[in-house]
């Protein structure tokens, strides 16, 4: 048997990024996203070290254009934290990224320059160990109330030929919180009595509890879904597309949008993501539901990311005044 080791290579990149990407997948258990967002994060860094170190001549190449594949140890070991900070300046400046976007930056050049250190053994200093991470000002998540959910299930429209598996793709987020990417690989033998199987972030298997609206969306989808004529290798997705093959992230994206301004709910962005605050926030506001228990079902690694979801709204913030024994006074 021959083996094409060569895909495994991207001559568009430096090795050390290559190694690295290698690492966080083999050895890290990295999901596909995470792997992209630092090979996008390392592309734009080295380009633009490139331009910065002088190592670009042509005035008018384009960014996208500038080869980086050539960079090597020496280049690595000039590295400097002068030189990080004014990426972070340019990536402000001149990517206008938010706050948000220039921390995970520094969080991927952290990652990676603490790799060529402490793995690859390619650097001496690292030249992160004292770059901090811009503030970020915590935002209050987005997210559907109780009434604009049930308006939203009440708006679809019931002669539509995917209403069953619209109808049960959005269930499913508005009760679960599961995401986008975990929704779109459910398979249909990880479905047992009230539990689901799923595969969440880094590759890591959780238990989803299902209600009784999940269950009898599922069902009645199911009834619809056995007649489509998919592929052997298809049929243990739970959901498919109109060609009958494995239901993708931009399939569902554009479906919820649809279903959003078809239910006059445009004020705000809402996207997948969003369902699943929502999910968080109902869970958090009527169901008792602790810090830890969400976390649990939201499958967060760290806690801090889920204390998101337990702002509170005006209306509460009032009932806690007024229940103070001492109110009547």
């Amino acid at each position: 048997m021959k083996y094409d080791i060569n895909i495994l290579k991207n001559n568009n990149l430096p090795e050390c990024v290559m190694d690295f990407l290698n690492y966080l997948e083999t050895i890290k258990s990295k999901s596909h996203n995470t792997i992209d967002a630092y090979r996008i994060d390392l592309t734009i860094f080295f380009r633009f070290m490139m331009i910065y170190k002088g190592f670009v001549k042509d005035d008018k190449i384009e960014f996208e254009e500038i080869d980086i594949s050539n960079i090597n140890i020496d280049f690595l070991r000039d590295i400097k934290l002068r030189d990080l900070y004014a990426f972070m300046s340019f990536t402000e400046k001149y990517r206008e990224n938010s706050a948000y976007a220039r921390a995970r930056k520094v969080a991927t050049l952290k990652s990676f320059f603490k790799y060529l250190q402490g793995k690859a053994k390619i650097i001496i200093d690292n030249p992160t160990i004292e770059l901090e991470s811009p503030k970020i000002n915590k935002r209050q998540p987005v997210y559907l109330t109780l009434d604009q959910s049930l308006h939203l299930l009440q708006s679809l429209d019931k002669n539509d030929k995917n209403y069953q598996r619209d109808y049960c793709i959005l269930i499913l987020f508005l009760n679960c919180g599961m995401r986008l990417s975990e929704l779109c690989s459910i398979q249909r033998d990880k479905i047992r009595n009230d539990t689901l199987t799923i595969i969440g972030k880094g590759d890591k298997e959780r238990t989803v509890y299902l209600n009784e609206a999940c269950l009898k969306s599922i069902n009645n989808y199911l009834k619809v879904r056995n007649d489509l004529k998919a592929l052997p290798v298809h049929k243990k997705f739970l959901f498919l597309s109109s060609r009958n093959s494995p239901i993708n992230k931009r399939t569902v994206e554009i479906m919820i949008k649809k279903h959003i301004t078809n239910a006059g709910l445009t004020d705000a962005k809402y996207t997948p993501h969003k369902l699943r605050h929502t999910a968080a926030t109902l869970m958090y506001k009527y169901g008792n539901v602790d810090i830890r228990s969400l976390q649990s079902i939201l499958g967060h690694e760290n806690i801090s990311t889920t204390q998101i979801y337990t702002h509170v709204d005006d209306d509460t913030l009032r009932d806690a005044v007024k229940s103070n024994p001492l109110s009547k006074l």
